[in-house]
């Protein structure tokens, strides 16, 4: 396919919203800015929203996204979803593939990134972990699936070593830094330009700014940091605990353990067509 890059858009939370990578004038820059420049784009715009989850983007960012009918369209969310102890496939399912089938049929060409496990960034107890990565491998599978039913271009994240080097990350583990943002927007520069979207120059995988120094990170690990820690340790730590248990009571017994529906189908078998309530239909 060939284009003109006049618009692009970016979709998501905050790391599309460029947390972890700040310039020296204190504002977010990220990925989806550095992906723009390496595209050309004429018009960017970033609609990432720190905290976002796949129904926000849905129900507020979509609209404004197609208001300004973008050329380019990349949408990158679903870790918020994971670490809420309320997490409904379906949910989730609906609101991305109302998002990329919407901005595709606006004529954009949509860029969709499946996500790293979070429980290898946070070194997550394996106990711990398990629950979180069947949640990631259930977002992973809903996305490659509305990707491959919307010929989008994408970005399997999860497949890349270097992403869980502790150097491409921020001091919360969670937002890359520089250095990850680079190498975020390298691979989704040569997705777009595989599936034939002009492009002129790869972002330096290089950072060009000074690494934040210990204590402006620990400072924003003392304010923002914390008050992230305090709601995460309110509805996912307990619920992951609780998961756990679960798993040990099957585990002690002998019994396999029960399926989670559409969850655990789509993250057993990720080519599995979404259910028809995922689809939103």
């Amino acid at each position: 396919m060939e284009l003109a890059v006049t618009r692009f858009v970016a979709l998501g939370d905050s790391t599309t919203a460029g947390y972890g990578d700040p310039m020296p004038d204190g504002r977010w820059r990220g990925w989806a800015a550095l992906l723009a420049d390496g595209i050309g784009a004429t018009e960017f715009t970033n609609l990432g929203a720190s905290g976002a989850l796949a129904a926000d983007v849905a129900a507020t960012q979509l609209p404004a996204a197609l208001a300004l009918r973008p050329s380019v369209a990349a949408v990158l969310v679903g870790v918020n979803d994971t670490l809420r102890d309320r997490f409904d496939v379906s949910t989730i399912g609906a609101a991305i593939d109302q998002v990329v089938r919407d901005l595709s049929d606006c004529g954009a060409v949509v860029l969709t990134v499946c996500l790293p496990d979070p429980a290898r960034m946070f070194r997550l107890p394996a106990v711990l972990g398990r629950p979180l990565a069947r949640r990631i491998r259930a977002v992973n599978a809903i996305v490659h699936g509305v990707a491959e039913r919307y010929s989008a271009a994408h970005l399997h994240l999860v497949e890349m070593p270097s992403v869980y080097d502790s150097r491409m990350w921020s001091i919360d583990r969670l937002h890359p830094g520089e250095r990850g943002h680079r190498l975020l927007a390298g691979w989704a520069y040569d997705s777009l330009a595989a599936h034939g979207v002009p492009v002129c120059r790869r972002p330096d995988p290089e950072p060009d700014n000074p690494p934040p120094t210990v204590s402006a990170q620990l400072v924003w690990l003392a304010t923002e940091g914390t008050r992230w820690l305090i709601a995460r340790s309110t509805d996912l730590v307990p619920y992951l605990m609780w998961m756990a248990a679960v798993e040990w009571w099957y585990d002690r017994r002998g019994i396999p353990r029960p399926d989670h529906g559409a969850q655990h189908e789509m993250a057993a078998d990720p080519s599995r067509p979404l259910p028809a309530r995922a689809m939103g239909t």
